[in-house]
């Protein structure tokens, strides 16, 4: 009996830690935030920014630089609020965007590498200012400046792994920085 006893206590604490394991991590502001991979999707919101084909703005608040008109970021960039940039710690993540409104958005997503800050998102949501590029690509054929021309968009997202095929990655500490800056 106590063996059983002790299998089914073990059980139980397994489920229970797989439970927790599975939960989000809630940001001071009371969103959900995404440090892992996640199968399931989220709603938000998205704008654009730059030229309505372009690949994004140059510089940006995680330091890429030029880099965003080289790929893998070409054209694949975007900015985010504070509940996905998380002071920095959002930099360089990779998330699935989908517009949500069927009738002038197709069905595939387009994943966006972070490598700015929205200044002007709003503090309480999830949102997403992607290059025309990313953006323009969510639309329907043809679409593209249809779909720009709404401005703001509801849409779903989640987190995706990063891939650059062929690519190395290094990381560059600028010289003079603290861990104040």
């Amino acid at each position: 009996m106590h063996l059983q006893f002790s299998f089914y206590l073990r059980l139980f604490c397994f489920g229970i830690a797989m439970k927790l394991a599975m939960l989000p991590a809630a940001t001071a502001v009371g969103q959900l935030q995404h440090h892992t991979l996640d199968l399931h999707w989220y709603p938000g919101t998205a704008t654009w920014y730059g030229d309505p084909e372009g690949d994004g703005s140059i510089g940006g608040a995680c330091g890429y630089g030029t880099l965003v008109d080289v790929k893998p970021l070409r054209a694949r960039v975007g900015a985010v609020g504070p509940v996905l940039f998380m002071k920095g710690e959002g930099c360089g993540a990779c998330y699935k965007v989908k517009c949500s409104d069927n009738s002038i958005c197709s069905r595939r997503a387009v994943t966006v590498i972070i490598t700015d800050e929205c200044p002007g998102c709003p503090t309480d949501t999830t949102h997403f200012d992607l290059s025309g590029a990313a953006f323009g690509h969510m639309a329907i054929s043809g679409e593209n400046g249809q779909l720009r021309n709404r401005g703001q968009i509801p849409v779903i997202y989640r987190r995706t792994p990063c891939k650059y095929p062929g690519k190395k990655i290094a990381f560059h500490v600028n010289e003079g920085s603290t861990p104040f800056w």
